[in-house]
């Protein structure tokens, strides 16, 4: 057994009012305030929230938080933790409350990244609303989508998330300076893939998170709104070559950037082949930045 899910992401921005802009007009993400808190919650599916938007004066990661399906797990994945000589918090009952979870504790990984292993989410029975026209996105038991997170020693990093959070390799990706690896904790194709430092990037910081909408019209429109507002692209709409995604990246206010896609591939684990791409894409993803 292992983390099940990437469960939620939480953010220091700068920039709230084009967070919310940009969550409500492109993303299409259900905004839910707290009473008496200057947070704004993103919810996409049954879960209370995803991801919580946090002002502050610097652009950076907070927390992101990995889901585990039992008490058990969290016991397990701690005890693996504090063997690797890692420093462990763990969460107080406002922790608890502001992550709308049961349980959970927080450490940092080796390149500084804040990993947050919780259990018990809650969940609404209202329906997700839309702040716009579309389907939805592909989230449940799949999580949020994915992150890609730059580290110092790519291989060291992957075998922490291996041997200690039970993710396993789904493939590779070498080209030009990009050497990445994807693993997988559910059947979506990746959660989480780790990339050298390269093209000015340094380890610990986040290069993009994945939302997946429920249809391709999903992305088709919102590209054609960011093209529109010429709001700031960093990859044209273009397919994958490992995980088939059909997306386009756009740059946050944070600036990292998020990729909007459709189709994702799932992955098997017992007839799944780990194999090498040599490149990112199998067409578009032009270059825009």
């Amino acid at each position: 057994m292992s983390v099940s899910q990437l469960g939620y992401l939480v953010l220091n921005v700068s920039d709230i009012d084009a967070w919310r802009d940009l969550a409500s007009s492109i993303i299409g993400a259900e905004e839910r305030r707290d009473e008496d808190s200057d947070l704004v919650r993103l919810r996409f599916d049954e879960h209370h929230h995803r991801i919580t938007l946090r002002p502050g004066k610097v652009d950076s990661v907070a927390a992101v938080g990995w889901e585990v399906p039992s008490l058990r797990e969290l016991e397990s994945v701690h005890t693996k933790v504090a063997e690797q000589g890692i420093s462990i918090i763990e969460g107080t009952r406002e922790d608890r409350d502001d992550r709308k979870v049961e349980a959970l504790f927080r450490f940092r990984d080796m390149d500084g990244v804040p990993l947050e292993i919780y259990y018990g989410p809650w969940t609404d029975d209202v329906p997700f609303q839309p702040s716009r026209p579309m389907s939805g996105f592909i989230c449940g038991s799949l999580g949020l989508g994915h992150i890609v997170l730059v580290t110092k020693d790519r291989d060291k990093a992957a075998r922490f998330y291996q041997d200690v959070l039970g993710f396993s390799v789904t493939d590779y990706i070498a080209w030009d300076e990009l050497d990445a690896i994807f693993l997988h904790c559910n059947p979506r194709h990746h959660s989480l893939a780790l990339i050298n430092e390269c093209f000015g990037m340094k380890s610990g910081y986040l290069n993009h998170f994945m939302l997946e909408t429920r249809t391709l019209d999903d992305v088709g429109r919102a590209y054609d709104i960011v093209r529109s507002r010429k709001l700031p692209l960093v990859l044209s709409l273009g397919q994958h070559s490992n995980d088939r995604m059909t997306s386009f990246y756009l740059r946050t206010p944070s600036g990292f950037s998020m990729e909007y896609g459709w189709g994702g591939l799932l992955v098997d684990d017992a007839v799944w082949r780990v194999t090498h791409h040599s490149t990112t894409k199998l067409w578009g993803h032009e270059n825009m930045a």
